[in-house]
């Protein structure tokens, strides 16, 4: 009997390149797979590399920082003011009034009604003449900036004007306009025109010129060129031209009041100065330098500093707090 040998072979995988799954599989799987680890890889370094939020500053550290250090400046002033007085350094009332003596006009001109109408007199009036001053100053500096024969033939005028002293033109408006408020206007101007078309003309003058090419090229040429182009290039210049035009407004207004006060203009700081002179009373005089000092101060807080801290956060140079 023929005996059958059976041969016991043990069955081999077939290869991965001979499976359904490698077939369906592309030829160039770990050629992506390196790939989209490196992407991912890249990826992960361009999110660390991101500039994290800053947290919102605390109210006890905005205290600290902000408001504590005004007024410990002005808690020494008044403690040094007062020693001047106490120790007799100056015991000549009429040369330097206590705190206390300047404390008691305010009060008294509170009590009367008479203060926020000295305050608001005067800012009313400056706050207009500088809105005027920017609607002129504004295209003028466009003008000059850009066009090269208008910069030769008036570009020296400005600057001459803008290093003239303000009370000069008192004189010549009072003659010109007489005792009224477009006098004040006209002397706010010219002490304000200067300084903003400047600033524009200085902020025009750092544009790259690469950014006018680009605008040229998307079609922003003329009025639309220099609004959406050339004026947010420049703004960082232009608001520091701003900056200056509202001191030069407001010292403007200030001499205009001092020397050509008149009951039918109204009592403004300026005048009140004047007329705290004319009284001999240093109590008087120092609350209208006082109040002076405070509505510059507060205009530049209120409207002008947020205004720059906004154009430097959106161009990286604030970090928000």
């Amino acid at each position: 009997m023929a005996s059958t040998e059976t041969t016991g072979t043990t069955a081999q995988p077939a290869d991965a390149e001979d499976s359904p799954a490698a077939a369906a599989a592309p030829a160039d799987a770990p050629v992506r797979a390196v790939r989209d680890s490196g992407s991912a890889g890249v990826e992960a370094g361009l999110d660390a590399l991101e500039t994290p939020a800053a947290p919102r500053t605390p109210l006890r550290r905005t205290l600290i920082d902000k408001v504590l250090p005004p007024v410990v400046a002005i808690a020494v002033v008044l403690v040094a003011w007062q020693a001047l007085i106490t120790f007799k350094v100056v015991d000549d009332p009429s040369k330097l009034p206590s705190p206390s003596d300047v404390g008691n006009e305010f009060k008294d001109a509170w009590l009367e009604g008479r203060l926020l109408e000295y305050i608001w007199t005067s800012v009313s009036r400056g706050l207009l003449g500088f809105l005027l001053a920017l609607a002129i100053g504004t295209p003028l500096g466009l003008v000059v900036a850009r066009v090269k024969f208008v910069r030769a033939a008036i570009g020296p005028i400005l600057s001459g004007l803008q290093s003239l002293p303000s009370v000069a033109w008192v004189p010549p408006a009072v003659i010109w306009l007489g005792l009224n408020n477009s006098m004040m206007y006209a002397v706010i101007l010219l002490g304000a025109v200067p300084s903003i078309a400047n600033g524009l003309v200085s902020g025009i003058d750092q544009v790259p010129p690469l950014f006018l090419r680009a605008g040229r090229t998307m079609g922003a040429t003329g009025v639309k060129g220099a609004w959406h182009i050339v004026l947010p290039a420049a703004l960082p210049g232009y608001l520091g031209g701003l900056k200056q035009g509202w001191a030069f407004s407001w010292r403007s207004l200030m001499a205009a009041e001092i020397i050509a006060s008149s009951p039918d203009l109204g009592i403004g700081l300026g005048a009140l100065l004047e007329n705290g002179r004319n009284a001999s009373s240093m109590a008087m005089v120092f609350e209208a330098i006082i109040l002076i000092l405070f509505v510059g101060i507060a205009i530049d807080l209120l409207i002008f500093s947020p205004l720059e801290r906004r154009v430097l956060r959106g161009r990286g140079l604030l970090v928000k707090s």
